[in-house]
């Protein structure tokens, strides 16, 4: 079992890898082929088919098992990669962009899976933590390497990069997961599904507070790059640095994190990333500087917060439902593609409101302030 996890671990940090080395730069790459106000509208359509798409997991899994499904959607999404990288067509990268974004959405589903299957109910916390901290630890490599590759090789590296580091996810499974045995999973209409959420006010609870964390990550995935390039004026290799250090609190803190909540509950802690992300998010646009330390520094604190909101949710999550309740998990996951839904419409409004594209940080503060409520309202899972 133990071991087993291990290669849900090693699997995980691979196709991590190439999600983050191109996960700061997809918008920048859709505008060079698109008007940059259709990047939005890519990011909706490609959300829209992957709630679609996880809808029907079950019965994907249910025909042909997870292991054939990650291994399927690793090859697909490898594919769109070297597409995206070579294409030099609009209609290719746009169409293989929307395609990678489905795929890579499965694939983490395919791995919650298997890796909720090989773990018992007593250190959900921890084994999430560890879980967190080594997929995140990707994070940190990728951006530690990723300005110095477009610097040397323009975008077209990175997605080239990124398709073999898909590549060994399929061979690891293959190869280490041979006798592995699907469970029975459950078939559940989508209704009865949206009524089980609906029901457990707890679990609806952190499905929304995992929604707020998502739109967070979707919000500034999308535009702090536009920002930190395009307005203040930092260059890939300075922001790769800044993005780097950003990134550290998901490798330090969350192991700790998760195996605190186990002994305390997830309740305090949630409340305290939320109120910490939302206090330096705010702080962003006093920066007008292209000061590396302080933008740095700040985008760390606001990781910080993320990081513990990050462990606390899926802890508080998968100690609460079971491998086979496929529906919920997908449910659950959900939640990127339906931020990356949200979160462009949000901005462009904000954007019409606001006299300067700084101040969507505030604003996205007092998103994150919702969610310091919210927490303070479930009931701890000990």
């Amino acid at each position: 079992m133990k071991n087993k996890r291990k290669i849900i671990y090693l699997a995980g940090f691979l196709f991590s890898i190439p999600v983050a080395l191109t996960s700061y730069i997809n918008s920048s790459l859709l505008e060079q082929f698109i008007n940059p106000l259709f990047v939005s509208a890519i990011y909706i359509i490609s959300s829209l088919l992957t709630i679609f798409g996880l809808f029907k997991m079950p019965k994907i899994l249910t025909r042909h098992g997870n292991k054939f499904t990650i291994i399927l959607f690793s090859f697909i999404s490898a594919l769109s990669f070297v597409l995206m990288a070579l294409g030099g067509k609009s209609y290719i990268v746009v169409s293989m962009f929307v395609v990678n974004f489905i795929a890579n959405n499965f694939i983490f589903a395919s791995l919650d899976i298997f890796l909720e299957d090989l773990t018992g109910k007593s250190r959900v916390g921890r084994l999430r933590g560890l879980y967190l901290t080594i997929i995140n630890s990707a994070w940190v490599i990728a951006q530690l390497i990723s300005g110095s590759i477009i610097a040397k090789s323009s975008f077209s590296g990175i997605y080239l990069l990124s398709a073999l580091f898909t590549l060994l996810v399929p061979l690891v499974i293959w190869l280490a997961l041979k006798n592995f045995q699907d469970p029975e999973y459950k078939k559940v209409s989508v209704w009865k599904t949206v009524k089980f959420f609906v029901k457990n006010k707890n679990i609806s609870k952190i499905y929304f507070l995992n929604l707020i964390l998502n739109f967070f990550f979707a919000w500034m995935v999308i535009y702090t790059p536009i920002y930190l390039h395009d307005y203040i004026g930092l260059p890939w290799d300075k922001i790769g640095i800044i993005f780097t250090i950003m990134l550290l609190p998901f490798v330090l803190l969350q192991f700790s994190f998760g195996k605190m909540s186990d002994r305390v509950g997830e309740r305090k802690l949630l409340r305290f990333g939320f109120l910490t992300s939302a206090i330096f998010t705010f702080l962003i646009p006093f920066i007008t500087e292209p000061k590396i330390f302080l933008f740095a520094l700040v985008l760390f604190m606001t990781r910080v917060g993320a990081a513990t909101i990050e462990v606390m949710c899926d802890s508080y999550f998968f100690k609460v439902v079971d491998e086979e309740d496929v529906e919920a998990i997908s449910f659950f996951r959900n939640t990127r593609p339906v931020s990356y839904i949200i979160a462009p419409l949000v901005a462009i409004v904000v954007l019409a409101l606001v006299p300067s594209f700084k101040f969507i940080f505030p604003a996205l503060s007092v998103i994150l302030l919702f969610g310091f409520f919210i927490a303070g309202r479930i009931k701890d899972v000990k």
